[in-house]
């Protein structure tokens, strides 16, 4: 049996890129993903280019624009990036059937039984690498190792279109991630950087060297043991697969991990939205609601309710996702939030019909027509046209 190989592959800049395949007169140009810089908004992303001008995703657009008046500024796309992410999904997928998609534009890969096919680790990635920018015109960068810590550190490292392997011995890996600054670890948010630095903790290495006991102190136990174990290079994590064959789900991954209830339970809301339009467009009813957590350290839950009866609506939807997360405690920053439904049927009737219509089926029947009418006049006026009133501050 082959050692255990995971890739992380991460596309470069991969909005921006999106637009600049599409538009090659924008190439070498500094491109900006996000709202204009004559409006309150933030870079959701950008080019290189723009980058080396200082430019950042998060960043104030304003901010952007003094960096770099002649930077091109653009709207998201997200229609067309999902696309392109599908199209990039399906070719992961040929190589292994072992994929968990993080975002839009990266993905583990479990590669481990896919030698015999396509060659060791290095191999595969150079082979998906080529794959990628013969047929999206695109580039990422891909890192390759026993586990996914070290395969998501070493996709950074050579940015862009870089191919990083980590090395297999203890000793080489801790040599690997010694020099690396603590940002890197998973779990070290900006206030645990800033304790760690109170103790001059500033690279990997140096929590390679902490006294166990002392690091306990400063982050407390549960931290101190993951740092210690990370700092070596050991996460036996595996890969999330989505088993589900019939099912419906959207997510995001914020740029910055979150804290605050009131933003996630936002994104949460719009989820559900995109979710129950999907699964009216397809024709289905669904039985199953499930929310996806996954927390700054990586670490993921899954949460779900059954939906009695099935449903379609927007409203249900959104009443069910946020019961759910509202259950959980926000123990630690939120990396990513996602939400799905399974049980797909084309009706909404349960297998064994009551005699008489219930009061909840009726609410369904009444909140699904209200909807569908919220379908038809986005439809002919644009998504914006109609929205809930939490959103009303987003532009």
């Amino acid at each position: 049996m082959p050692e255990k190989t995971i890739l992380h592959i991460d596309m470069d800049a991969f909005f921006a890129a999106v637009e600049v395949h599409d538009r090659p007169e924008l190439k070498g140009l500094p491109v900006v993903i996000g709202s204009p810089p004559d409006r309150r908004g933030v870079v959701s992303t950008c080019s290189y280019e723009a980058r080396t001008f200082g430019i950042h995703s998060a960043m104030p657009s304003r901010t952007a624009f003094k960096l770099c008046p002649r930077a091109v500024f653009l709207p998201p796309n997200m229609k067309r990036y999902h696309e392109v992410s599908e199209q990039i999904m399906e070719i992961f997928r040929r190589f292994t059937p072992l994929v968990e998609p993080l975002s839009c534009d990266e993905a583990f890969l479990d590669v481990t039984g896919a030698h015999y096919l396509f060659g060791n680790g290095p191999e595969i990635a150079q082979k998906i690498k080529a794959a990628v920018l013969e047929e999206t015109g695109l580039t990422c960068s891909v890192g390759v190792a026993s586990n996914m810590f070290l395969a998501k550190i070493a996709s950074d490292l050579n940015k862009p279109d870089g191919l990083t392997v980590v090395p297999a011995s203890e000793k080489l890996i801790a040599a690997f991630l010694a020099p690396l600054p603590i940002k890197r670890m998973w779990g070290a948010g900006k206030k645990t950087q800033a304790v760690l630095e109170e103790h001059k903790i500033r690279t990997i290495g140096d929590l390679q060297t902490v006294d166990p006991a002392k690091l306990a102190t400063w982050v407390g136990e549960s931290s101190a043991s993951s740092f210690r174990r990370l700092a070596f290079g050991l996460d036996d994590r595996a890969l999330e697969i989505e088993s589900e064959e019939k099912s419906i789900s959207n997510e995001i991954t914020f740029d910055e991990d979150l804290r605050d209830a009131k933003a996630i339970e936002a994104a949460l809301l719009d989820l559900a939205d995109k979710v129950g339009t999907r699964l009216r467009l397809a024709g289905f009813y669904a039985a199953t609601a499930q929310i996806k957590l996954r927390w700054t350290d990586f670490s993921t839950i899954t949460r779900q309710r059954r939906l009695d009866p099935p449903c379609c609506d927007d409203i249900s939807l959104r009443e069910t996702a946020l019961e759910l997360f509202r259950k959980e405690s926000l123990h630690s920053a939120v990396r990513l939030i996602g939400f799905g439904v399974s049980g797909l049927r084309r009706t909404a009737n349960a297998p064994q019909l009551d005699l008489f219509d219930s009061p909840m089926k009726k609410t369904s029947t009444k909140r699904e027509t209200l909807s569908r009418a919220v379908d038809r006049i986005r439809a002919k006026f644009g998504r914006k046209s109609i929205r809930r009133g939490s959103n009303l501050n987003e532009d």
